[in-house]
């Protein structure tokens, strides 16, 4: 049964009536007998109703809300005040036609008519008689149609069934009114004193909580008998889920009075414990069970952090393992589970981005927005490991803040240098005391979402020991199919990676384990050229270093000559790290100027750069010149880049030993002697005299005898070097070479080709020798920094000896 005594309808929304307003009229049987003698009107205007159905006898309210309906009421309340009301098949529909009314209505009589601030009509109707609608007129300015009158078929008045059904639908509408809360008690006064069976039938039909659909189907019952038991069998469903709900409501009840009980008696038993000087702990569970009803978990995560909360309510707060259980915990509650930030896709903005904070590294830029695009398209690409490989101070490390920055995540960075313990990766077991997670999960929580950009730097340094191998435990954190479920040992549990995009930084490639190295995209980050490093300088260091010295770019101006200067005479790296440090010294000489109130050159002159840093140190890498026969230029890969590499050789009178300096390894070794076996072997095609082998002791001297030079990359340099020796003819100018030979005389192509030839370009090389197989690796490298190089590419040592030597002796040239 419904709450409200009346029902708001046509526009709007249930209403209740004013409790000072008259009681429901109880139709008697002599005033049914009248309306069923009332002759019906032919035409009638019809109301829609939109959400409910109005039955022959009932009184209820009508809130009209449409111009059409406002006007039919006035229009009715100043003539006949009679007008046909029918349900609307569609209550959404605003302005119903003909086809979207039902055709079985109720004649009703308008009894008073209220008008509403708000411009509404409020009429109280009361329904008469039954009808069906069987012509619509007009509908304009509203509904008109012509009626004819549907009788009603009641059964004789000793039925006994009939009386039995009556009688059922009073008892239980009597024990609905007596169970429901919401129902007043004077709807049982009305219900006992309904006389006219016909009239109870309809009343409870219209006030019972059924749909206009289920309403309007019993309206369009003929049979009285057959409208009463569709009633009853509605009451009945109402009754069962009125009974239901109030025993789950006791059943709650009684929940929550066993839980004020057992709150009662945890709150004596905190202040006993409180007396005798204890530590109360419920306080600490319910902020934790409340923490983690916040939380985004899923029925796995939650089942297991329920088991662990319960274990700590049993726990008693003086033992050890208390404190690692709440530690456990609250990592448990501080971790992101299912917490992502959101990327900004943003494609331009994150190029913009990232040429704002580094200058050239265009392959890794290129690399990043191609992410950004697909994740984009695709938004649920598992995210991939990049291993940002290259000499120090390249920037690969402020890469990843940059990188964070233009996709909107949080940024993370671990060092693994020097790391040597399993656990600082997978984390310690619970059950020891200290114990911890691994840095992964403790950078997790820092980060507070799973998707942060993480830079794993200096990744080609991680070591092991007898505390387990790092590296290893470093495969389930880099493998994109293992990682959704990442296994650490602290927390018990997996936690997904898969949305982390993990960058890692290394200056070598042949220290990290190679199925490590199998699971991460090798992105070569390579030294800058003279121009880049310029550019560099004036765009980031020189700002930096004069924020970090309290300066301004009033106080300090440096050139591009100057910036130049530096970056040839004081620096050797193909990073920028020495030239930041350079810069600095420049910029403390004008800060202490500045402080001592001193004169100095606000714009830095080539003079000013000496007198800071001193003459230049770094000349030795210039190309020197090509008036010794048997010293040759060539090129080689460093852990900090490119560099040039000069070979000297000698002859002195002896019986023809070879004798190697220069703290060369192996395979430099190796290279020395198949270049010499190789000569001895084509001596007559070089031009040699082969008793001359026999004569003279050969010595092969690479300076800097400090530093280990290893490498396949000097065959043709020494050859070259040797070949120039015999023959004392002289090295082509401003020449250098990398590659490896056979002993067949075949060259073959090396790595490390653009650090070569940016080291090539500082020592001011015109001409570069490379292997054919090497012509891709030049194609590669942007036309820029190739400007002012020439490249001659051979196959055989043959068109090596044709392109590097000339014609001419060298002075005082030695008769062999």
């Amino acid at each position: 049964m419904k709450k409200s005594k009346f029902t708001t309808l046509d526009s709007l929304s249930l209403q209740e009536f004013d409790e000072n307003s008259e009681l429901i009229p109880l139709m008697t049987p002599e005033d049914e007998e009248a309306i069923n003698n009332e002759e019906l009107p032919e035409t009638l205007p019809i109301l829609s109703l939109r959400n409910t159905v109005l039955f022959p006898g009932v009184v209820i309210p009508i809130t009209a809300g449409r111009d059409k309906s406002i006007k039919l009421i006035n229009d009715a309340n100043k003539g006949g005040k009679v007008i046909g009301v029918v349900a609307q098949k569609d209550e959404a529909v605003e302005n119903p036609s003909a086809k979207e009314i039902h055709e079985t209505g109720t004649v009703a009589r308008i009894l008073r008519v209220l008008k509403m601030p708000d411009g509404n009509v409020t009429v109280i109707i009361q329904g008469k008689k039954r009808f069906k609608v069987a012509e619509v007129l007009t509908e304009e300015p509203y509904m008109n149609a012509t009626i004819r009158d549907l009788p009603e078929a009641k059964p004789a008045v000793k039925n006994k069934e009939f009386t039995a059904i009556i009688d059922s639908i009073k008892d239980l509408a009597l024990e609905i009114i007596k169970e429901s809360p919401n129902i007043p008690s004077e709807a049982s006064f009305a219900i006992k004193n309904i006389e006219s069976n016909s009239f109870l039938v309809n009343f409870v039909s219209s006030n019972m909580n059924l749909s206009v659909e289920e309403k309007q189907s019993l309206l369009e019952m003929d049979d009285l008998k057959r409208r009463a038991l569709a009633t009853l069998k509605y009451m009945n469903v109402e009754f069962q889920k009125l009974e239901l709900k109030n025993d789950i409501q006791s059943k709650v009840q009684m929940d929550m009075n066993q839980q004020q009980r057992e709150y009662f008696l945890h709150q004596q038993m905190k202040t006993i414990q409180e007396e005798l000087g204890g530590v109360s702990h419920d306080q600490e569970i319910d902020e934790m069970k409340a923490k983690a009803k916040e939380k985004q978990w899923d029925e796995k995560i939650e089942k297991h952090f329920e088991k662990e909360i319960a274990k700590m309510q049993r726990m008693n707060p003086q033992v050890a393992e208390y404190s690692i259980q709440r530690n456990y915990l609250e990592l448990f509650l501080d971790l992101p589970w299912n917490e992502f930030s959101k990327d900004k896709f943003d494609l331009k903005r994150a190029m913009k981005i990232l040429d704002r904070d580094h200058f050239g590294l265009e392959d890794v830029k290129r690399r990043i927005i191609e992410y950004l695009a697909v994740l984009k398209l695709r938004n649920d690409m598992k995210s991939p490991i990049l291993c940002l490989y290259g000499p120090p101070g390249v920037g690969k490390t402020s890469l990843g803040k940059s990188i964070a920055e233009a996709l909107g995540r949080e940024y993370v960075r671990i060092s693994l240098g020097g790391l040597r313990d399993e656990a600082e990766i997978r984390g310690h077991r619970k059950t020891y005391i200290g114990a911890m997670p691994g840095r992964i999960i403790q950078s997790l929580k820092k980060a507070g979402t799973s998707n942060p950009v993480f830079v794993l730097d200096e990744i080609d340094k991680l070591s092991n020991s007898h505390q387990g191998d790092p590296s290893s435990a470093m495969l389930e954190v880099l493998d994109p199919e293992q990682n959704s479920e990442f296994y650490d040992n602290f927390l018990e549990m997996g936690y997904d990676l898969s949305k982390v995009m993990f960058i890692a930084t290394s200056n070598s490639l042949s220290t990290i384990q190679p199925a490590l190295l199998d699971r991460m995209e090798i992105i070569n980050v390579t030294g800058y050229t003279i121009e880049e490093k310029v550019e560099i300088a004036k765009r980031h260091l020189l700002p930096k270093q004069l924020k970090e010295h309290g300066l301004s770019s009033k106080d300090l101006k440096i050139g591009k000559s100057q910036l130049e200067k530096i970056v040839e005479g004081y620096t050797r790296e193909s990073g920028v790290r020495g030239l930041d440090k350079q810069i600095a010294k420049m910029v403390r000489f004008a800060a202490k100027n500045i402080a001592m109130e001193e004169d100095y050159n606000v714009k830095v002159t080539n003079e000013d750069v000496i007198e800071v840093l001193g003459g230049p140190k770094l000349e030795r890498d210039k190309y020197e010149n090509n008036n010794v026969a048997g010293v040759v230029t060539g090129l080689a890969w460093t852990r900090v880049g490119g560099d040039i590499l000069f070979i000297e050789s000698i002859l002195s009178k002896g019986k023809g030993a070879l004798t190697i300096t220069g703290n060369l390894g192996k395979v430099m070794k190796e290279s020395s002697t198949i270049a010499m076996e190789y000569i001895k072997a084509n001596a007559e095609t070089f031009g040699i005299d082969p008793t001359v082998f026999d004569k003279y002791n050969v010595h092969i001297h690479v300076p800097e005898g400090a530093t280990p030079k290893d490498g396949p990359s000097a065959g043709v340099t020494m050859l070259t070097s040797l070949v120039s020796l015999y023959t004392q003819r002289k090295v082509k100018k401003s020449l250098a070479m990398t590659g490896e030979i056979t002993l067949r005389g075949k060259v073959l192509p090396v790595g490390g080709i653009k650090e070569k030839i940016l080291a090539a370009k500082r020592a001011r090389i015109k001409e570069i020798l490379l292997c054919e197989d090497n012509r891709r690796d030049i194609e590669e490298i942007k036309p820029e920094y190739l400007k002012g190089l020439t490249f001659h590419y051979v196959t055989d040592m043959s068109d090596v000896i044709k392109l590097a030597l000339t014609n001419q002796k060298v002075k005082n040239a030695k008769k062999l």
